[in-house]
């Protein structure tokens, strides 16, 4: 701060003698030399390292929107695990205090989730399938465990219901919907979507091979959802009532949209007012969590990422033919 006040009487022609003389006079103990000596000085390699990652964590953390206002980016929400993993995509030297000290200059900390509120509501009728993963959230391959289940959001227009499909696999979300009744559509939209998705992407279900999960709400239990599970070869899978580590998975994944798209602004400025407001945030999350969100779980890459290396791993490299067989 005072080799700063220098350099700005020295810019208004003042030498530096006489200004660091009025200094001491007035009991701020400081040399000539001492500020010659810090002018001609280079930078520790620790300041020029954490610098650069300073710059790297505020490109990441905000952006410049549409109308010139600096706004927090989706990785702003990043704790510092995650902050770090991103950093070192485009800094691979970079390290974790490096990491800390930025994000601590820059006032940035990951973003917290709260607790969950409980909205499965058991059914009186229809069918109840057994539990086929038994707690068990992994899969092989794509498109062989599906789990599901929705939330609720508030609005000034009352409230809103979002209904969810994540792959287990690559933990990517194929499908979502919201609507502002909690009917057997809420959750059988998203269903014909996520198949419609699968088979526009090439990579059509497989009739007998994919196990649908949910938790034992009335919507998943109604006789027109399991019928079209049925027509389409999808076995059905219903955890308990009130246990919400039957669907853990989904669980998770709610808590973090409820986190970071419906408790922030970032999504969405301002508060939702109607459905069309949490169906315009929901959209940009999930297209972010898909696309550009790490997961500690996938190794810190993306699902569109992880599911991308595994299909990339099923294509074979094709063998140079013998010289026995060329003749």
């Amino acid at each position: 701060m005072i080799m700063g006040f220098i350099d700005t009487m020295r810019a208004e022609g003042h030498a530096v003698e006489s200004v660091c003389r009025v200094l001491r006079e007035q009991g701020c103990q400081v040399a000539a030399r001492t500020y010659r000596a810090w002018r001609t000085a280079s930078p520790a390699a620790r300041t020029v390292s954490d610098a650069s990652v300073i710059d790297v964590v505020r490109a990441a953390a905000w952006a410049i929107d549409h109308a010139g206002v600096r706004r927090l980016t989706p990785e702003g929400l990043y704790g510092r695990r995650k902050m770090t993993a991103l950093v070192r995509r485009s800094a691979p030297d970079a390290s974790r205090g490096s990491v800390d000290r930025a994000m601590r200059t820059l006032g940035l900390q990951g973003v917290r989730r709260g607790r969950g509120v409980r909205t499965t509501v058991p059914a009186k009728d229809g069918r109840r399938a057994g539990d086929l993963l038994d707690r068990n959230f992994t899969a092989e391959a794509p498109n062989r465990t599906w789990v599901m289940d929705f939330t609720y959001v508030r609005t000034w227009a009352g409230f809103a219901y979002v209904a969810f499909i994540l792959d287990v696999y690559a933990q990517k979300i194929v499908a979502w919907n919201a609507a502002s009744t909690k009917t057997v559509e809420l959750v059988d939209v998203p269903l014909r979507i996520a198949l419609w998705q699968r088979h526009r992407e090439g990579r059509p279900v497989v009739p007998g091979e994919l196990i649908g999960h949910a938790d034992a709400g009335s919507q998943y239990t109604s006789i027109a959802f399991t019928d079209h599970l049925a027509e389409e070869g999808i076995q059905p899978s219903i955890g308990s009532v009130a246990d919400a580590y039957d669907n853990a998975l989904m669980e998770c994944v709610i808590g973090l949209y409820k986190t970071e798209c419906i408790r922030t602004n970032v999504f969405h400025a301002g508060p939702y007012k109607t459905l069309a407001d949490v169906e315009y945030a929901t959209a940009g999350w999930v297209d972010w969590y898909n696309n550009r969100r790490l997961h500690s779980s996938l190794g810190m890459t993306t699902p569109a990422e992880y599911e991308s290396a595994h299909y990339a791993a099923l294509k074979t490299e094709p063998q140079p033919v013998c010289e026995r067989q060329r003749t």
